[in-house]
This record gives C-alpha cells, sequence and structure tokens, in this order.
C-alpha cells in the first residue's frame, strides 16, 4: 500500500496517516506501507525522493504534530511515470489525501491503471481547509482551523478596542468560500463586517463598504472585520497568473483593504488605528484538536475498509452524518459555497448587524 499527501498543509494530516498504518497492519496485516514524500513529486522516480516505510512504531506520535511527515508539494506530475512507480513498488493500494486538484489527479491515475489492466485501487481522502467540498458535510481539518482562526479574531478585537478609532482586520483562509470567516463570526468574537467570495461588495459611495466602516466607528468607535482571502477580487487587477497547480492567483485583499481604509481616513482627516491580522500558516499548520482527532481516526477507518473490500476511483467522507463513499469524478467538478439567501449568511448578518448590501 502507499500514501500520499498533496497540497496546503492542513490540520489532521498526521492522524489520517497514523489511521491508515495503524489500520492495515493492525486489523488487515498488511506487511508493507510506503509513504510518498512531498506530494506527487514522490510518485516520479526522477524527483528522487525515497519513499518512507511506515510502521505503527513510526506514527505511534504522529498525531500530536501540525503538517505532514510525508512532506508535501503543487503542481501537476506524469501520470505515466507514477504508475510505473506503482508497478516497480508493487503498491496496490494508493491512498490519495489532497483538495480537488489532487483528486482530479487521483482520477487521472485510476484512467491510467484501467488503460494498462492493472489490479491497483486508488481511494482519496479529500483535504481542504475551506470546508468546500461537494457532497461533504465537512472536511478533516476545518474545527481545528476554526478554533485557531476565533483565537485571532479576539485578537484583533483587543486591539480594536485599546485604540481610538481601532480596526481591527483579518483575513481568514477562504478561496472560494467563506465558511470559516463565517463561523468565526458567529463564535462570539465581536465581529462587525464578514466579507466573503461569494457576497459581492463595493469599496465606494454612500452604500459602499468603507462608508458603513465610517459610520460603525462613530458610533462605537473600534471594528473588527474578518475577510476571506477570495473576497473582493473584483476589486484588484490580478491578470491570469496561476501556481503550480493551475489555480488562478488571486490578489491578496488583505494588504489591499488595509491600504484602502487607511486611505480613505486620511482623506477625510479622521485618525483610524488599525491592526492587520493575517493567521493563515498558523491555521493550516496547527495540530488537530480533540473533535479532528476523531474525525481523522474514522475516515483513515472507512478509506481503509473501502480499499481491502475492492472499491477504486472513490473517496470517503461524512454525508448527513454517515461515512459514504463517493465517485471521485463526481466531487471534483465544482464546490460547495455558502449560500446568501439561507440561514447560515443570514445568521452572520444578524450577529456582526452589517447591512445586507454594499454598493
Amino acid at each position: 500500500m502507499g500514501i500520499v499527501t498533496c497540497g496546503g498543509l492542513c490540520p489532521g494530516l498526521n492522524d489520517i496517516i497514523r489511521g491508515i498504518v495503524n489500520r492495515c497492519h493492525q486489523q488487515y496485516g498488511v506487511a508493507r506501507v510506503y509513504g510518498f514524500r512531498y506530494g506527487y513529486e514522490g510518485l516520479v522516480q526522477r524527483f528522487g525522493h525515497t519513499p518512507l516505510l511506515l510502521k505503527p512504531t513510526s506514527v505511534e506520535q504522529a498525531h500530536h504534530f501540525g503538517g505532514t511527515l510525508l512532506g508535501s508539494s503543487r503542481g501537476k506530475q506524469d501520470i505515466g511515470e507514477m504508475v510505473d512507480t506503482l508497478e516497480d513498488m508493487k503498491v496496490d493500494i494508493l491512498f490519495v489525501i489532497g483538495g480537488d486538484g489532487t483528486l482530479r489527479g487521483a482520477a487521472e491515475i485510476v484512467k491510467e491503471i484501467e488503460r494498462r489492466g492493472l489490479k491497483k485501487a486508488v481511494v482519496g481522502i479529500p483535504k481542504t481547509i475551506d470546508n468546500d467540498i461537494s457532497f461533504l458535510d465537512k472536511s478533516f481539518g476545518f474545527e481545528t482551523a476554526f478554533d485557531a482562526a476565533v483565537q485571532a479574531v479576539k485578537c484583533a478585537y483587543v486591539e480594536a478596542t485599546g485604540a481610538v478609532n481601532g480596526v481591527g482586520l483579518v483575513k481568514l483562509m477562504g478561496r472560494d468560500s467563506g465558511f470559516i470567516a463565517c463561523y468565526a463570526a458567529l463564535a462570539g468574537s465581536n465581529v462587525d463586517f464578514v466579507l466573503i467570495p461569494e457576497v459581492h461588495f463595493e469599496l465606494d459611495g454612500d452604500g459602499g463598504f468603507l462608508e458603513f466602516l465610517r459610520q460603525r466607528l462613530i458610533k462605537r468607535g473600534s471594528a473588527v472585520i474578518v475577510v476571506a482571502e477570495g473576497a473582493g477580487q473584483h476589486l484588484m487587477q490580478t491578470g491570469d497568473a496561476t501556481d503550480a497547480s493551475g489555480n488562478k492567483r488571486y490578489g491578496d485583499i488583505g494588504p489591499f483593504l488595509k491600504d484602502r481604509i487607511n486611505a480613505f481616513f486620511k482623506e477625510r482627516k479622521t485618525e483610524v488605528n488599525l491592526k492587520y491580522i493575517d493567521p493563515s500558516y498558523i491555521v493550516r499548520s496547527v495540530p488537530a484538536n480533540a473533535q479532528d482527532n476523531v474525525y481523522c481516526s474514522r475516515l483513515a477507518q472507512n478509506a481503509v475498509h473501502a480499499a481491502m473490500a475492492g472499491k477504486t476511483n472513490m473517496l470517503v467522507g461524512r454525508w448527513h452524518n454517515s461515512f459514504v463513499h463517493l465517485p471521485l469524478e463526481l466531487v471534483i467538478h465544482g464546490r460547495r459555497k455558502v449560500d446568501p439567501t439561507q440561514e447560515l449568511w443570514h445568521s452572520v448578518l444578524e450577529c456582526t448587524g452589517q447591512p445586507m448590501v454594499m454598493k
């Protein structure tokens, strides 16, 4: 068997690895479980990343640490070379832990395996800190990331209330969906504005965000703003650049918003004391909390059971509070998003007191 972790870090990766290794050895007597290092690069022999031979003793304490003991990387690799490695090393089952780009790669590996007529299985375990994988209740690591994000927002509140016209601006994870930002606001963190990718807003004009912020400072003397990293992309000129995985590079809304807020109040000769907090790497690199420990353990168990039952071209996840097997093709097209017409966003509006429309 083999395990590979790809893409950005996320709390719980080591828990998943540990769970797979323990279940393979203890319940099914698997002699060799390989950990392929640094993402899909580890499956391409010319990179020279020697696989790790994983045993229960080598992963015994892994869940106490953040990140992934296997390392990770982004970017596409040659599918044929990866399947060559599986053949050369006699790996019959590959567990792929990653987001939608990684799972698209897993689906391509399955196609190449089928083309060659090989008897090998590929089982995915979906990873995204943004909690936005379609057809799943939640993704592992979200509970932990949410906890860490709340602490950052509380710090922003302390900073904001400690100065004249204090503003605490926190940028949280959320490329295409604002779940972490929404839940951070609902956790009693005294947030005044939540800006997410799913809800359009403008900065300028009488109905724009900056004017509402000015009014909030007049009324309360301080304000806390939580912005998801993918919010307000229409406000910035980002071009068509992409990252190693082919994803469009987004503009950095945090510093952009900070500069626009400072400039807005400077033009009006109004004092403002803005503190900007970006806890992104702290949020994603901490060890999993107790809730995610349990969830990751159960995900790993279900992944191993599925593979040993002969399943392939699928992933495991929780849907409607039950662990299910879903075809890879079903979940790699599109993301789950915050629906502005539904209860979650309405709860955020009630909690923050921000207007429904800012434009």
